[in-house]
């Protein structure tokens, strides 16, 4: 690496840990802290790190440079799994351009967001194009959550007959099915009893556990993929769930994050507490060395008494009701 490129990507990891001044330099310089721990992704044998990059974080993005250090970022630790998806603005278009030198050294996830067979298939293969490979590792039915597109989707034109038909072609090895919202859980359930996905992707933090509801239907997905060997993926692992407005700036999340470092290591800590879930980075360039700093300093989660302090403390709130 040279001088100016090692000065360009000091800048930018202390530009996204500018909020963590007060921690020791071992607990927020990235890659000191050690590699992110990796187990396999469910029943497809490939064994991914915890923290999966969320390829939304470049929707946006026009600085190819500041898009290369990003994606250095996931080299430094060792993050070896990427989800993304064709409604995420420019994000396939960076990461194929990435792949093109890198395509053997992650596990490839993107989605699809159209309901009949062929809408995505013609998604698919322009999202193949796009990425610039000849496959991804997991297809996932994007935010499959309202009664009626679920119907549709899972019909006999439905997406998953496109999936299927992919997968059967060699244009993915597996298929899954992602979900916002507080039905999340229960539909993936109502999912994998038509069909057997390979994962499952859903929001999970500590204020929406705070939802009776919403707690036992993830705890009752999570016991089914569990024992089925399906994957369980989580996203807004660090949402403040308040307005934009308290935020000490805008980011390219649609949500509020958390934005000091030692309350998104709480965060993260208790999302990888849960031992058979993996956690995906969230949609902003800035916060990914934050994220991967955490999770490399992963050892045990925080403690209720903990994680309550903080909710108060942060004001926060679930993001979704």
């Amino acid at each position: 690496m040279s001088e100016s490129t090692t000065i360009s990507r000091r800048r930018f990891l202390a530009g996204a840990a500018a909020s963590a001044a007060s921690l020791t330099l071992a607990a927020c310089v990235p890659g000191t802290a050690g590699a992110i721990s990796k187990k396999p992704f469910g029943r497809t044998k490939h064994r991914s790190s915890r923290i999966i990059f969320g390829g939304y974080a470049l929707s946006s993005a026009t600085d190819k440079q500041k898009v290369r250090l990003t994606l250095e970022v996931l080299e430094e630790y060792g993050i070896n799994h990427i989800d993304t998806a064709p409604s995420y603005g420019g994000s396939h278009i960076w990461l194929g351009m990435w792949m093109k030198d890198h395509r053997d050294e992650y596990f490839l996830a993107t989605k699809t967001d159209k309901r009949t067979f062929d809408g995505a298939m013609r998604q698919i293969e322009s999202s193949l194009t796009t990425l610039q490979t000849d496959h991804v590792d997991l297809l996932q039915l994007h935010n499959l959550v309202d009664p009626g597109e679920w119907e549709t989707a899972m019909g006999e034109d439905g997406a998953l007959a496109a999936l299927i038909e992919a997968q059967e072609q060699g244009l993915t090895h597996f298929v899954g099915v992602t979900g916002h919202g507080v039905t999340a859980p229960a539909m993936h359930a109502k999912s994998l009893e038509r069909h057997d996905f390979d994962s499952v992707l859903l929001p999970w933090n500590y204020p929406m556990a705070e939802n009776p509801q919403y707690e036992a239907d993830f705890e009752a997905l999570l016991a089914l993929c569990k024992d089925r060997k399906v994957a369980v993926q989580i996203i807004k692992s660090i949402a403040h769930g308040g307005p934009h407005a308290g935020a000490s700036r805008s980011y390219n999340t649609w949500y509020r994050p958390l934005e000091d470092q030692t309350s998104i290591d709480r965060a993260v800590h208790w999302v990888l507490d849960w031992k058979d879930a993996f956690l995906i980075t969230s949609g902003d360039m800035d916060l990914l060395p934050m994220i991967a700093g955490a999770g490399s300093r992963y050892r045990r989660g925080p403690s209720d008494g903990e994680m309550e302090q903080m909710v108060a403390d942060q004001d926060m709130m679930p993001l979704f009701t």
